[in-house]
């Protein structure tokens, strides 16, 4: 099952990457990398998830370790429940955005930390290829058990609704799991589209950055004339927004709205972004007494990152948004109700949304440009001796990839963790030099973009 194993998670095609035997296995060797005899489950509605649940939970009973079942959730939900009662371990089964036939496992530790591949999950897949699988006794057996807090996840969220008695909503739940909570957040005066559970995505993929799947959307907050669109993804870890016109608003720069939210309640004052930002979101926190700081892509980083800099809020251009208060782990649901604090504030100055993304939106943006490369590694390089060594930028960066830096323009080139692909991000202070600049870099890499989000 070594496609399964990626950079964040555990995730493919049901029965093709992984099976339930291998599930079992995993069950089996939790407990052990985690050190712990108690695991938080909790799962969205694939219609693998049942069988996937069962091999999992019989896997962990058979090391005698216990199980608690949450039952339906958001990924959010789960580290909720990990951090706030005490979890050593948890597992929320989900393939996020995939389609139906993917499904997966995305494990945490003590207080929600992220187990990704540079952080236990390469020592699961070893465990599982190399050890030895020796069920404890029937009367040895762990049990599983019943741990629902619903409520009290909503009262947490709910604590951050600000007045909507002036704003027209309309929310896309993408028949993912965020539709467990919605109408209780928001009662019955949204516009709801595709508001019903169901793991098959029966009207669009559960994935919003794909622009086809935003079509209903934009066409409810049009015909319906609403202040914010919000459209979540397959487990309710990710948002993303349309404005008053329908127009999809880059994810990098709501980091930029989560900031002024803390920022102006004096909440904190450290940011963080990564490496594919604008550099319209450092400008817009630096000009309000922020504090940003730039790194790597992925959660399992943003998290780890985010505590050692003390960050209030955080954010990346894929819709993943961290948040102190919520033990630095990501929220769709949360992130949605920041938002709609600065939406609202908006609206009683006479304001739209769409009028403040173009204050801070000063630049032009290619958006995330995949390319399928076999030796990534090398055509970075060439990127980087043609671009470092031939011009002189004002700043460099080497973290994830690269991000080179000049007076009017930058760009990132970074690779795929587990597929053969590098993803190139470009922004420019005019339309023309960013096209001459794309276009330069495609002719070095010497191939053509695929359609990969």
């Amino acid at each position: 099952m070594n496609n399964a194993f990626k950079a964040y998670d555990i995730r493919g095609v049901y029965n093709q990457d992984f099976t339930k035997e291998d599930v079992y296995k995993i069950g089996y060797f939790l407990p052990e990398l985690l050190d712990t005899e108690k695991i938080l489950i909790g799962y969205d509605d694939r219609e693998s998830t049942p069988e996937i649940f069962a091999s999992l939970a019989a896997g962990i009973n058979d090391r005698g370790a216990d199980v608690y079942k949450l039952g339906y959730a958001t990924t959010p939900m789960v580290y909720y429940g990990t951090a706030n009662y005490g979890y050593k371990g948890s597992v929320m089964i989900t393939a996020s955005h995939n389609p139906p036939e993917y499904n997966g496992l995305k494990i945490s530790r003590e207080n929600a930390l992220p187990v990704g591949y540079d952080s236990g999950l390469s020592d699961l897949e070893n465990m599982i290829e190399n050890k030895e699988v020796v069920p404890v006794t029937e009367a040895e057996k762990g049990e599983i058990f019943e741990h629902d807090f619903k409520d009290k996840y909503l009262e947490f969220q709910s604590s951050y609704l600000p007045d909507l008695t002036d704003l027209n909503l309309a929310i896309d739940a993408s028949n993912g799991m965020a539709a467990l909570l919605l109408n209780d957040i928001f009662g019955d005066e949204p516009d709801y589209l595709f508001n019903e559970v169901d793991g098959t995505f029966p009207n669009h993929e559960a994935n919003p950055l794909l622009e086809e799947n935003r079509r209903d959307l934009k066409e409810l907050v049009l015909a319906k004339k609403v202040d914010l669109g919000l459209i979540f993804d397959g487990d309710g870890d990710r948002v993303m927004f349309l404005d008053e016109r329908g127009e999809f608003i880059s994810p990098d720069l709501i980091i930029a709205l989560l900031a002024e939210y803390y920022i102006n309640k004096d909440a904190g004052q450290e940011i963080l972004y990564d490496i594919r930002t604008s550099w319209s979101v450092k400008e817009h926190i630096e000009r309000m007494g922020g504090n940003t700081h730039m790194w790597k892509v992925g959660h399992a980083y943003a998290k780890l990152k985010m505590r050692e800099l003390d960050c209030i809020c955080g954010g990346e251009l894929a819709g993943h948004y961290y948040f102190k208060d919520f033990f630095y782990c990501d929220s769709g649901l949360l992130t949605a109700l920041v938002v709609l604090n600065v939406t609202a504030r908006l609206k009683k100055e006479g304001k739209t949304i769409s009028s403040l993304i173009a204050e801070l939106d000063k630049y032009h943006s290619s958006g995330e440009i995949n390319f399928k490369i076999e030796n990534k590694v090398e055509m970075m390089d060439k990127l980087k001796d043609h671009f470092v060594k031939e011009n002189n930028p004002t700043a460099f960066y080497d973290f994830d990839g690269y991000r080179i830096e000049y007076e009017d323009w930058w760009f990132n080139v970074r690779p795929s963790n587990t597929e053969p692909y590098l993803r190139l991000v470009v922004e420019a202070d005019n339309k023309d030099l960013l096209n001459s600049k794309v276009n330069e870099i495609k002719s070095i890499l010497c191939t053509k973009e695929i359609d990969k989000p």
